[in-house]
């Protein structure tokens, strides 16, 4: 071989050398993005993590706390979601839970209330059996 053929493999070489450093640094780069973008996918927000761990009338208590109290809520979300997170609260979280834990730290949400009562066989509102046992009998009359 001649010292131009040397030359110009050893170019040859070289050249391929960088190519392959390139693409295996742009390879890296990808998988670092991905990654990345995963990570954002699975870090939820606080709500979220917080709906997930909700029992029983849970979603309901908090969407109640969220209308009336927005600001003090999304504070107790954030601390709640940090709490389970870390795996300090790992038991489920039912509404009457959540209520007490509302009322502790001063937020005082209200709630709708029903009572029912069974009657014949039915479940009735107590407000609808007092109504209709405080009106006057259509018997009394004729």
């Amino acid at each position: 071989m001649s010292e131009e053929d040397k030359d110009l493999e050893a170019l040859k070489q070289k050249r391929l050398a960088e190519m392959q450093k390139n693409i295996s640094y742009k390879k890296k780069q990808e998988e670092l993005k991905s990654s990345l973008e995963e990570k954002k996918k699975s870090a939820s927000s606080p709500r979220e993590i917080v709906v997930k761990q909700l029992g029983y009338r849970g979603l309901e208590v908090l969407e109640n706390a969220e209308t009336q109290f927005p600001s003090q809520t999304k504070f107790v979300i954030g601390k709640l979601a940090e709490l389970i997170s870390s795996g300090e609260i790992n038991e489920t979280l039912d509404g009457g839970k959540l209520l007490a834990l509302f009322r502790a730290v001063g937020v005082n949400v209200r709630l709708e209330t029903k009572i029912n009562i069974e009657q014949d066989g039915k479940f009735v509102s107590l407000s609808d059996k007092l109504s209709k046992s405080t009106q006057p009998s259509n018997d009394a009359e004729s």
